[in-house]
């Protein structure tokens, strides 16, 4: 009998994994962001089409980035970190004192900067990961005894004086292939902050170490559960240690930005910083619960947040208040938004919320059912 040729192969169909939580918040952060920056340039226009405008945010708020990644590691780890702001004080006030001084220089500058942040997270890291006390308590005295120490080394504002800081404090780097035309018609090139560049790359170092190292999934294995952890060979002590150094040593990084961009310390410095950092994590898609969070969606929880201080300015809305509403209300909704994800990790996908008259009858949905059938 003649051999029967086989039926062709039917390609099979590649199959679609769903979105984990963790890139699933990252994507509604960044079409939130979008959606906001688009709407904003198409209502107000003016500012927000200036390319400059937009990077100012990063010039700024760069020190607020290196800060916020810093948060997301810990948090992701299951912890908190509420004495990131008065590092960032600290550093300002304790590097100006130095470049004051006799000898004063930068480089020795920025290890002092490095050594006060890591000091605070080895410190903090100890007391929260090997003597098991809470992470919100041990991080509040040190965010007290971070803002008292400012005050022992001066209680007045101080601006650094040194010639080699100005240099590097005045220095831009320009971006020719960005820009704005003046009202004389001539091409003004977009400028952007050294600090830029160390925050950026903060966000690529922390995303490469929690997407590709060993210790970056230990991170989120601690956070998701710290019994299972243990049941897998991870030391959680040690994980939760290394959260904090990281969280303080990227302080000091940022308390130096923040001094570049501002050249004077005081006691005012990054009030609240700790709270928006907070804030930027939580919108960035960081569960406070921990095992969830990536520093991508961190970086544009803030440019999210700082969106939202545009808006509300440009609104006409001036008093602090307005800026404090809205921040909450963004927060709640994306703690709500998180809710649901936890919902949906827990019992394996979201209840149905529609009322009852927009639902589909089950008769109804049968017939359909049978209607496709060949």
């Amino acid at each position: 009998m003649p051999d029967k040729k086989a039926p062709p192969a039917v390609p099979k169909r590649r199959r679609r994994e769903p979105l984990t939580d963790t890139n699933l918040l990252l994507t509604i952060t960044i079409l939130i962001f979008f959606g906001m920056y688009g709407l904003s340039m198409y209502i107000w226009g003016g500012g927000f089409l200036n390319p400059q405008q937009f990077l100012n945010m990063f010039n700024n708020n760069a020190w607020l980035i290196i800060i916020a990644c810093g948060l997301t590691v810990v948090m992701i780890s299951g912890g908190i970190d509420i004495s990131v702001g008065g590092v960032v004080a600290l550093v300002t006030m304790a590097c100006v004192l130095y470049l004051d001084r006799p000898g004063g220089n930068v480089p020795g500058s920025i290890l002092l900067a490095l050594g006060i942040g890591l000091a605070f997270g080895l410190v903090q890291g100890f007391l929260v990961s090997y003597l098991e006390i809470q992470p919100f308590i041990v991080t509040l005295a040190g965010m007290f005894f971070a803002r008292g120490m400012i005050t022992i080394l001066s209680p007045e504002p101080l601006k650094a004086q040194l010639d080699a800081f100005v240099v590097l404090k005045d220095m831009r780097i320009d971006l020719p292939w960005i820009g704005s035309y003046g009202k004389a018609g001539n091409f003004i090139p977009a400028r952007i902050d050294p600090g830029v560049i160390v925050a950026l790359a903060v966000v690529l170092a922390i995303f490469v170490v929690l997407r590709w190292t060993k210790v970056g999934r230990n991170f989120y294995a601690v956070g998701g559960n710290r019994q299972s952890a243990l049941m897998l060979g991870i030391n959680v002590k040690r994980t939760r240690f290394y959260a904090h150094a990281i969280c303080g040593l990227l302080s000091g990084i940022a308390g130096y930005v923040y001094l570049l961009h501002t050249g004077a310390g005081s006691p005012a410095n990054a009030t609240f910083g700790e709270m928006k950092a907070i804030a930027s994590s939580i919108i960035g898609g960081t569960l406070l619960t921990g095992g969830v969070g990536n520093v991508i969606g961190t970086l544009f929880g803030v440019l999210t947040l700082l969106t939202i201080d545009d808006v509300v300015r440009i609104s006409g809305l001036n008093d602090p208040w307005w800026q404090s509403i809205t921040t909450g209300a963004m927060l709640c909704f994306f703690i709500l938004l998180q809710s649901l994800v936890l919902t949906h990790r827990r019992k394996g996908g979201f209840k149905a919320s529609l009322p009852a008259w927009l639902k589909i009858p089950k008769r109804l949905r049968v017939k359909s059912r049978r209607a496709k059938l060949p």
